[in-house]
């Protein structure tokens, strides 16, 4: 007789121990085994170990304006030294890539985004670190006039994962005049971190953080825009 994992069950004989993942956010480590009565296959939950949901939010904004003033926003909101002051936690932002399909008119972008690590003070501490790079990816089609950007963190990720998508398209009630802006983040502590034992929180905090930022993206791509629609008018702000 062979123990196989955790606490006191026996078998005579076992596989090694796999991991699944179920839809309802449950690891288990599995192990097949047959008895030695009957030789039968049985899956034995040898452990259980719990994983949380990943924490995420949605959220939609319309802009007032068309569809290519708010796109040329989005370019412009890194670059005004005024916009900097508000966009605090943006650090850095480097352009690594371009490229313009001349057959289909499809721009890609790729950039590289540092920012200040996330979350309350002490995820800083734990981490070792208070800066986190990132890269955003940027597809654009201005034939069918859409516009969408997902970043992600490519450093700390031992510790956590998080995954930002944005689009803006053509609000469908005022197509001509409005931009509709969908906005996705999804946030995940990793669960054998050194962060794991405190993911609901920090994961809380990061989304907090994360939309506070989110309302100062607005705020500075709505007075871009109001620029932009001064200066196509001939007027200065």
């Amino acid at each position: 007789m062979k123990q196989v994992g955790p606490g006191s069950l026996r078998c005579s004989w076992a596989e090694p121990a796999k991991q699944l993942e179920y839809s309802d956010r449950v690891i288990c480590s599995v192990v097949l085994w047959k008895t030695e009565n009957c030789g039968r296959r049985k899956i034995v939950f040898a452990s259980l170990a719990r994983r949380r949901m990943v924490t995420g939010y949605k959220q939609e904004y319309v802009y007032k304006h068309p569809w290519e003033r708010v796109t040329s926003a989005s370019w412009r909101k890194f670059a005004d030294a005024e916009n900097k002051r508000i966009l605090s936690h943006i650090l850095e932002v480097d352009m690594l890539n371009h490229s313009l399909d001349s057959s289909n008119g499809i721009l890609r972008t790729t950039r590289a985004i540092t920012v200040h690590c996330p979350g309350p003070w002490f995820v800083r501490k734990i981490v070792g670190q208070d800066m986190c790079h990132c890269v955003e990816s940027t597809v654009v089609d201005a034939r069918s006039r859409s516009m969408q950007l997902i970043s992600k963190n490519i450093s700390l990720q031992k510790f956590i994962e998080v995954q930002e998508m944005t689009r803006y398209d053509p609000h469908p009630d005022n197509p001509a005049g409005w931009t509709l802006c969908r906005q996705e983040t999804s946030i995940r502590i990793k669960p054998f971190s050194a962060l794991a034992s405190m993911a609901e929180k920090v994961e809380q905090r990061c989304a907090e953080r994360f939309l506070q930022n989110s309302g100062k993206s607005k705020e500075v791509m709505e007075r871009i825009c109001k620029y932009l629609e001064a200066e196509s008018s001939g007027f200065s702000l």
